[in-house]
């Protein structure tokens, strides 16, 4: 009974902090945050569910979504790296390693790097020399780098035996042409198993931290907050069902519902696809000046994934697809050994 009670109490609290939230007028805070490449999913297999990751467990890719999913339970070591060929040609990379020490709980670090390099300089140079000393640009070069860094620690471990708690402490780096910012942030996680149907609900804090300056102007992180729930309504011994929605609010914008589904055959072959509600062609409304202006350019996701044992290992190749209107799709690779 107690804990059914936690479950009701969680699910209220979750509900009493979002629903506040999606009124119309929290659509017009595009632009209030900064380090946008944070908001982009990392893992295959999260992001070809819509990104509706907030209640996935025991994989150390969660440590980018929901910090206490990365709790293990099958696995002593898990290890995963991720590639994303994103539009206009930014590369996204990441990678994590969590170990699970009995007992004392799970320990994880990870590494994101988004960026590109190479980029054509059109500098405005002062040709009057009185004028130098009021130049603010200090290089000369003919391009500059673009580089984003994220680097984090997690920690989390099952206080009871159904309830996994997580955070995590990361570095924040943005560098453009030489000229660095730094920040830092947390995250903090919670999931819970009820049991029946595989049934997890979760809640997660992301980018919880200091602000960023560039020269005068200064920017928060994408500070969000989301709860989530997934469980599997169908099952036998060739395949399982597998849904899972989130709500989510960001900082800057309104309230969005990411759903996904997966299907995994025989434990080995698995199909996703997932869509982001309120969120992929939207626009902000506009004000009197202007028109509106849509908040993404993303649309659907779909992916696939397969897992096998290889000599003891746990390996498991993930891809996903997401649709981008006017530019380029996006496809991203996940690669992962576990270890039991």
């Amino acid at each position: 009974m107690k804990k059914i009670n936690f479950v009701r109490f969680a699910l209220l609290a979750a509900l009493c902090f979002v629903l506040p939230f999606s009124g119309t007028a929290q659509q017009r805070k595009a632009g209030l945050t900064g380090a946008a490449f944070l908001k982009v999913g990392v893992g295959a297999k999260a992001v070809g569910l819509g990104s509706a990751a907030t209640a996935l467990s025991n994989d150390v890719n969660q440590m980018f979504w929901n910090p206490a999913g990365i709790a293990l339970k099958d696995d002593k070591l898990q290890a995963s790296f991720s590639y994303n060929k994103w539009f206009a040609d930014l590369n996204h990379n990441a990678a994590a390693v969590a170990y699970n020490w009995e007992e004392v709980g799970t320990f994880g670090v990870g590494f994101v790097q988004f960026g590109i390099t190479g980029i054509a300089a059109d500098r405005d140079i002062p040709l009057d020399p009185s004028l130098k000393p009021f130049q603010i640009e200090e290089n000369s070069s003919s391009t500059y780098d673009y580089s984003d860094v994220a680097i984090q620690l997690s920690y989390a471990r099952y206080v009871i035996d159904n309830l996994s708690l997580g955070a995590t402490v990361k570095y924040v780096s943005q560098t453009i042409d030489g000229k660095a910012v730094t920040a830092f942030a947390v995250d903090f996680g919670s999931l819970y198993h009820i049991g029946v149907l595989d049934w997890t609900i979760a809640a997660r804090f992301n980018n919880l931290g200091s602000d960023m300056k560039y020269y005068d102007i200064a920017f928060g992180l994408p500070l969000s907050f989301s709860i989530g729930t997934a469980l599997s309504p169908y099952s036998d011994e060739n395949g399982k069902l597998m849904v899972a929605v989130d709500a989510v609010k960001p900082q800057d914008g309104p309230q969005y519902f990411f759903t996904g589904a997966e299907y995994t055959l025989m434990n080995m072959i698995s199909v996703r696809g997932g869509w982001k509600l309120n969120y992929a062609g939207t626009d902000d409304g506009g004000t009197t000046s202007r028109a509106a202006i849509k908040n993404t350019i993303e649309g659907f996701s779909a992916g696939a994934g397969f897992s096998t044992s290889v000599a003891g290992y746990n390996v498991r190749l993930d891809y996903a697809y997401t649709q981008m209107e006017i530019l380029d799709a996006a496809h991203r690779i996940t690669v992962s050994v576990g270890l039991k």
